[in-house]
């Protein structure tokens, strides 16, 4: 029956002294029929989606059996509880896939270094089109871009969450000079070949595309909601536009005195690898002003030119 099948587990669990992360491995390792109880477990939680052993559905039952473990047995609690008392599969997938993740970038970084490109340096001005045929003919390179493409074209449905954290780990892990060359490469002519590269490398549209489109204010309020894009975010503004960081920082009643000046910004190495590091979050997004209240327009278009004024950067 269903009950004795998560008593087995149960049993098992109790002799767990491994850290949280390992806790399915000497699972599916033993013989006395704890795969099979695990098996189950990851069909009721959802989190044997092929591909990818770090996801999982939030489901009533998944967590009621999550909950019912960690009750019974209190060794489990550091795995699969947060402070407040919510236990769930989520919690020890995030403890145990944090760790997963940081191997991947590790590995990631490793093959880079076997990359011809990795010895070149940062060429500008190249053309999008040569610069993604020089990737696709490159081992190395090509491998992480079909990684970063697929993890946008999951089913052939964009997920925009995933193609994100696709494209971020994409360019996180690859040498800063090769991340120069795709982020601010371009095409100067009516080019249709080199323009789908460019929205290869670029994220368009799955990673960069909302609808509807967002303000450019909203989407600058979204991103100081999560830590990670703050952080992100005032990296990128210190390095790139110190004029209005030291100016007004963030009252925005003082950046509206800037609407009608000429900002400018700096193209440093320094100011491009934070812009290099803002791939993967909300600020990548395109945004608008269209639809903006009129009092809040032109606070809005400052923030777009902030957001978008790639050229600048080059």
């Amino acid at each position: 029956s269903l009950y004795s099948v998560f008593t087995v587990l149960l049993v098992y669990f109790t002799n767990v002294s491994a850290a949280c992360g390992h806790l399915r491995e000497p699972c599916i390792n033993i013989a006395n029929g704890c795969e099979s109880v695990w098996n189950i477990v990851e069909d009721v939680c959802n989190i044997s989606v092929v591909g990818n052993k770090c996801k999982a559905e939030d489901a009533v039952g998944c967590n009621t059996i999550i909950q019912v473990l960690a009750d019974k047995y209190p060794v489990l609690k550091n795995c699969v509880c947060t402070t407040d008392g919510f236990c769930s599969i989520t919690t020890l997938l995030e403890k145990k896939c944090s760790i997963n993740k940081d191997d991947a970038s590790m590995e990631a970084k490793i093959q880079w270094n076997l990359s011809t490109l990795s010895k070149q340096e940062h060429t500008a001005n190249r053309t999008c089109l040569d610069v993604n045929k020089e990737c696709v003919e490159d081992e190395v390179c090509n491998k992480q871009l079909s990684l970063y493409l697929k993890g946008c074209s999951v089913n052939k449905k964009c997920n925009m969450k995933e193609c994100q954290a696709a494209i971020r780990f994409f360019y996180q892990n690859m040498p800063f000079e090769v991340a120069q060359t795709m982020t601010f490469c371009d095409c100067t002519q009516p080019d249709e070949s080199c323009h789908r590269a460019k929205d290869l490398l670029h994220g368009k549209p799955c990673a960069v595309t909302a609808d509807p489109t967002p303000s450019c204010l909203n989407v600058i309020h979204t991103c100081e909601e999560n830590d990670w894009c703050r952080k992100k975010y005032r990296t990128f503004r210190s390095k790139c536009w110190r004029h209005v960081t030291k100016t007004c920082y963030d009252d925005e009643a003082c950046l509206e005195t800037l609407i009608k000046e000429e900002i400018p910004c700096s193209a440093s190495r320094a100011c491009q690898a934070a812009y290099v590091g803002t791939w993967g979050t909300v600020l990548r997004v395109g945004c608008s002003c269209q639809h903006a209240p009129a009092p809040e327009q032109p606070l809005c278009e400052l923030f777009r030119r902030l957001l978008h004024s790639a050229s600048c950067l080059r």
